[in-house]
């Protein structure tokens, strides 16, 4: 996960003592996704989508609901012969970096197509494939990651929201920066905490404010140090510990894994002083479904049966 921009002024819910400077996102029975349906490749648990760069490829890129700016491969930059854009700093999960950039023409994502870009270009072996679909080539989407199933369906958000309920689903608005789907209905050991929807990590994050409300001073003999390595090749070291369970919406999912670690990220969105998590795939795919609608803020989940 990487963010690049600055945040937007919200009204939080007074269940939560410090408040993000973020808008709101909810849990919505409504959201049904309908459109292209692609073959995602799956490694490890994330899912990638084959995308055509000026209308060349495909190439395989990951979907990174966390990101505000799609990346591309430095490698895959240089065969396309993409032109140098500016510097930008990118806050990572593992630190901040300065990196270069390239100007793409078009992305094409199934019949979805969207219009230029200047994507950071970073090293192929960090990012895991050959680039990221962010934020901005996904804010007028929605999308359908199906576990299950290994494949992802594409919808322009501005279609019609068809939508056929089932009793295995639990739906929820989420509050938003700059596309970014942040959950308010969420919580671990009764603490109430901000969720942040980010498909392009496989491990989910939570910060040392949710570890201490829901740990205290305590010292747990079940914490490990894992290694955690950002999109840019930075790593930071972080203790990964079980909770015996998380509420998202309506649901409870049991000993869900967690790294706890202040990245940077947690300070961009303004959620460093309060508890939060960046939900990864390792707890997404627990689900059967996850759809998620980015211009109306809206996430879907489906169990498995």
């Amino acid at each position: 996960m990487f963010i690049l921009a600055a945040l937007a002024a919200a009204q939080l819910p007074s269940a939560l003592a410090s408040q993000p400077t973020v808008p709101p996102a909810v849990i919505d029975d409504k959201l049904e996704v309908t459109g292209d349906a692609l073959k995602a490749r799956q490694v490890r648990t994330r899912l990638s989508v084959k995308t055509m760069v000026n209308r060349q490829g495909p190439y395989d890129f990951f979907v990174d609901s966390g990101a505000d700016r799609t990346v591309i491969g430095a490698g895959l930059a240089a065969r396309l012969g993409l032109p140098v854009g500016p510097e930008v700093t990118l806050h990572g999960t593992a630190g901040i970096a300065r990196v270069g950039t390239v100007r793409i023409e078009s992305l094409k994502i199934g019949n979805s197509e969207v219009f230029n870009f200047i994507a950071p270009a970073l090293a192929e072996q960090n990012i895991g494939g050959d680039g990221l679909l962010g934020i901005d080539a996904l804010a007028d989407q929605r999308l359908m990651l199906d576990f299950e199933k290994k494949r992802i369906i594409v919808q322009d958000s501005r279609a019609p929201d068809l939508h056929v309920g089932a009793e295995d689903e639990v739906v929820v608005t989420a509050r938003r920066r700059k596309g970014q789907l942040i959950l308010t209905q969420a919580s671990v050991a009764n603490t109430n905490l901000y969720a942040i929807i980010d498909t392009g990590t496989e491990v989910t994050v939570g910060n040392s404010a949710l570890r201490r409300r829901i740990m205290g001073n305590r010292r747990n003999r079940d914490v490990r140090t894992i290694e955690l390595v950002s999109v840019t090749g930075q790593s930071t070291t972080a203790d990964f510990i079980v909770v015996p369970s998380f509420k998202l919406g309506g649901i409870t999912l049991t000993n869900v894994p967690i790294a706890f670690a202040d990245t940077p990220p947690f300070a961009v969105f303004g959620l460093d002083k309060q508890p939060a998590l960046l939900l990864g795939t390792d707890v997404l795919e627990a689900f059967r479904r996850v759809s998620l609608d980015f211009r109306l803020r809206k996430v879907r989940f489906v169990l498995k049966s």
